[in-house]
Parts: structure tokens; C-alpha cells; sequence
């Protein structure tokens, strides 16, 4: 457990964050033609490489979350990428849950897949050199939403995955989104937010999991992206911070945030206000797909020649997010 304490420590470590490099092959097809490129193995291969060989991801990256097919996948001069970044001292991780699926008999809800086989799949890994790993699960606000059952079956599966994780010597990574979609209030959001948290430490505590071993990616709480009234960045921090209080162990080195649709302007200046009001024992960092990729990727647009141009906005990006992720 000492291993598995020191790499969550090091994912945390000031100044950095995570890369949520694990979109889905649905997700990727929609980021590549959102652009103009065409989705096919090669293009996303070159659509991450873009982000693994611009100079100083090291600077700012503690770690990348990867996809299975991006987990084998080589750069230009052969190098597989799992080498490249541990080259750059990034640690790589990899999404490990099959996606979600409509949960029955509960309309609106989804539960995630991914039990069958996890075991085999977690030692491919790491004979592959993963040192964290990804599960995510969706949380929706609404009118009967979330029941009572699709917190206990997100709860229950959260710590049977993290307890097989730590198993084989990982860290794993904990994803209860709790989604922006909806129409709900910032109150709503923290009430719905802190149950989450809390149903799902108390079962993972029933787990024997270790949670100074683990990370937690959480949403950030605020407003439903229709809802009337939007939150601003103090009302986001003061919510956000009030949950953690109440519902994550002081044991846990760090939360890292997901950007959930938020803008890239808005994903960034709620870190920051959250980072300089955090008085928790947690280091408050980010775990970012769309708000650290999309400019880079309109940039990019399929096309070798602006390669260069992408990979300078990327930087940028990335030291933007970092300084807010330290409340600078």
C-alpha cells in the first residue's frame, strides 16, 4: 500500500494536473468531425500524439488518463506512447469501465458497465506500465432523479472496481459525475453532489479500501447548464468545498475535477477560486479532456502543417490551468 500511497501523492503533487486523454471511440469521432477530420485509427492517433510530443507536458502533467486503443497505440518514430510520457516523467493511466448503459426499470438513469472480464483486463495493463486507473459513473439531476437505487448501484460498483484496482497495485481513480445537464439549482446540485460522495466513501470503506490510495475526480457544484440562474466562480467554490466537508475523508491526497461542460474560460476560473478558497486537507488539482484539448484540436484540424501552432496553444493551456489549479 506504501506504492499505491506514493503514486497518489505524486498525481498530486503542486503545479500539475491530470490529461483526460480516454475519450471513447464515439467521443473521439465526434471531436475529429466537429473539425473536418476524418475518424479513423490513424487520425486518432496523430490527434493524441499532437498532445504527448509538445515540449513541457512534463511541466505541467502528472499524469494522462488513456483509452485501451491509445494505450497501444506508438508515435511517429515508433515509440509506444505508455514510454513517451513515462519519458517526460507522466505517469500513465487508463480508463478501465466499459462505458454506461440505460440502467432498467429506472427511466433517465444509467449504470456502467464493465465487471466482466476487469480482473484480466487490469494485469493487461500493468504488464503494460499503467500506474492509475479510471471509473466513471453518471449521476442525473431531475424530478425523481437520482433514485435511491442508481446511488446504491453506483456506490456498490465504485468500490468492488477500486478494491480489485488496489489488488493488482494501482491507484484508481473515482469518477461519480454528477452531471451539468438539467435545469437544477446550485442547492440541488450540492445536495445531490455531497450524497453521492458520501454513499459512495461509506462503500468503499465496506471495501477495505485504502483511500489514501486512491484519487477522487469529482464534478465541481454548480447550476444546470438551463438552469435561470448561473453560478459564479465564488458561489461554485463555496458549494463545492461545503460538500467535500461533508462527505471525503481527510485521507485522501486529492480531488481532481472533471471540466463537465463547462466553457474553458469557466472551467478555469472555477479551479481557481476553488483552489485559493480550499482550506481542506485535499490537494485541489484538475483532470481535463475538452477544456485543456478543444482549442489545440480547432486549431489542428486533421492537418499535419498546423501541428506546431496546436501544440504552442496546448502549452498554454496547460500552464493557464496549472497556475489556476495553485490559485495564481
Amino acid at each position: 500500500m506504501n506504492n499505491l500511497h506514493e503514486i497518489a501523492r505524486d498525481l498530486a503533487v503542486p503545479g500539475k494536473g491530470i490529461l483526460a486523454a480516454d475519450e471513447s471511440l464515439k467521443t473521439a469521432k465526434k471531436r475529429l468531425e466537429s473539425v473536418g477530420a476524418e475518424d479513423n485509427e490513424e487520425n486518432r492517433r496523430m490527434y493524441r500524439e499532437l498532445f504527448f510530443t509538445a515540449d513541457g507536458i512534463g511541466d505541467y502533467l502528472s499524469g494522462v488518463i488513456l483509452f485501451d486503443e491509445t494505450f497501444w497505440q506508438k508515435s511517429s518514430d515508433g515509440t509506444p506512447f505508455v514510454k513517451l510520457l513515462e519519458s517526460k516523467g507522466v505517469m500513465p493511466g487508463i480508463k478501465v469501465d466499459m462505458s454506461t448503459a440505460p440502467m432498467p426499470n429506472f427511466p433517465g438513469e444509467e449504470f456502467t458497465q464493465g465487471f466482466d472480464g476487469l480482473a484480466q483486463r487490469l494485469e493487461k495493463y500493468v504488464e503494460g506500465g499503467a500506474k492509475f486507473t479510471k471509473w466513471r459513473n453518471v449521476i442525473r439531476i431531475g424530478d425523481t432523479m437520482p433514485s435511491d437505487m442508481n446511488l446504491r448501484e453506483m456506490a456498490i460498483g465504485m468500490a468492488h472496481y477500486a478494491a480489485a484496482v488496489q489488488a493488482v497495485g494501482m491507484v484508481p481513480m473515482v469518477e461519480p459525475e454528477v452531471l451539468l445537464e438539467g435545469s437544477h439549482t446550485i442547492e440541488q446540485a450540492e445536495e445531490v453532489t455531497t450524497k453521492t460522495l458520501q454513499r459512495m466513501f461509506e462503500e468503499i470503506k465496506n471495501y477495505n479500501v485504502d483511500v489514501a490510495g486512491l484519487v477522487l475526480k469529482s464534478s465541481m457544484v454548480l447550476a444546470g447548464d438551463k438552469a435561470p440562474k448561473q453560478s459564479t466562480p465564488e458561489e461554485v467554490a463555496e458549494a463545492t468545498l461545503r460538500t467535500f466537508e461533508a462527505s471525503v475523508p481527510e485521507e485522501v491526497p486529492s480531488i481532481v475535477f472533471l471540466s463537465g461542460g463547462q466553457t474553458t474560460q469557466q472551467a478555469t476560473d472555477n479551479l481557481q477560486v476553488i483552489a485559493q478558497k480550499n482550506n481542506g486537507p485535499w490537494q485541489i488539482s484538475f483532470s481535463y479532456a475538452r477544456a485543456l484539448q478543444g482549442p489545440s484540436l480547432t486549431i489542428w484540424a486533421g492537418k499535419s502543417e498546423n501541428i506546431p501552432a496546436a501544440q504552442e496553444k496546448f502549452i498554454e493551456r496547460l500552464k493557464e490551468t496549472a497556475a489556476a489549479r495553485d490559485g495564481k
